[in-house]
């Protein structure tokens, strides 16, 4: 996925964090999602995926345990 802004400017680890539908998602996937509807993908500036929670602000503690920044994508 390509975005119009360049996050690696910014400085620093920075990830976006976007809800998902689970209907989107693989069925593997939607198999574990334990009947959620939603879920919050967390991206590197590259768009490569590097985690999938049940929970925003999960998204966020996890990012920043890892010394990254998150920022929200609508």
């Amino acid at each position: 996925m390509n975005t119009p802004y360049d996050f690696k400017a910014l400085g620093g680890r920075v990830v976006y964090v976007k809800a998902v539908q689970v209907a989107d998602l693989p069925d593997e996937v939607q198999a574990s999602a334990d009947g959620l509807e939603q879920l919050y993908a967390v991206h590197d500036s590259d768009g490569q995926q590097l985690a999938l929670v049940a929970d925003r602000k999960l998204a966020f503690v996890l990012a920043r345990q890892h010394d990254m920044t998150p920022m929200t994508v609508h």
